[in-house]
């Protein structure tokens, strides 16, 4: 076995757990249980009896209004996601030192040596030049039907939902959480998502069509830090 072969055999050994570790990272996600309406409202006081028909805490309204206001309700969130970011970056520095020191004078003749003046001289010169530039945009549309899964004590609404899709031969899943003002919610029950507070949205997919789009486990090796070269 040739040196070259030995290195490579050594390269292949020591990936191989840095392979398990990023196959275990690039597990597809999975449903969650919790986006279940599950969790309880904040409690409030309970309310004196008045001996009035209608009762709040009853599921009688007097007047309709779609829009979601308690835990189960639902609601639907416009993806309106925009975003766009650049960076650029640029510096050059030079520097030049120069110094002439003349040879030292002996009985007023100039110190010779080997028929040559003692003169000396010291000159340096350093340079430096870097660049770089980053740029990066995101956008995301869409509509995904969420429920609200807990009310909080100022009104506000924990919402939370996703959407499996099965598409040939790849499945997608968009997901989001956060919190949603019952003033922003419309007419129509729908509110767009730059109105949700703390939102964690997520857009991802597993397949064919995904495993197309991943590098191989040994590429990004090579392409890592732990590459020594």
């Amino acid at each position: 076995m040739t040196a070259m072969n030995r290195l490579l055999a050594r390269l292949s050994a020591a990936a191989l757990p840095l392979a398990l570790l990023a196959g275990c990272a690039m597990v597809p996600p999975t449903p969650r249980p919790m986006y279940s309406a599950t969790m309880p409202d904040e409690p409030v006081a309970p309310a004196q009896p008045t001996g009035s028909i209608y009762a709040d805490q009853q599921s009688m309204e007097l007047f309709a209004d779609p829009r979601a206001h308690r835990t189960g309700d639902i609601l639907t969130i416009t993806l309106v996601e925009s975003t766009q970011a650049s960076k650029k970056a640029a510096t050059s520095t030079n520097k030049k030192n120069g110094s002439n020191i003349a040879s030292p004078t002996l009985l007023g003749q100039g110190l010779r040596i080997g028929g040559k003046t003692a003169d000396s001289a010291l000159s340096s010169n350093n340079a430096f030049a870097g660049d770089g530039s980053s740029s990066q945009s995101n956008q995301l549309s869409g509509e995904i039907t969420v429920t609200v899964s807990r009310r909080l004590s100022n009104g506000a609404l924990m919402v939370q939902g996703e959407k499996w899709l099965t598409i040939n031969q790849g499945e997608e899943l968009v997901r989001i959480s956060g919190i949603v003002r019952p003033q922003d919610i419309g007419s129509d029950n729908v509110v767009p998502s730059s109105r949700v507070a703390d939102a964690r949205i997520e857009y991802v997919g597993k397949g064919t069509l995904a495993d197309s789009n991943t590098r191989g486990w040994l590429s990004r090796f090579f392409d890592s830090k732990w590459m020594p070269y």
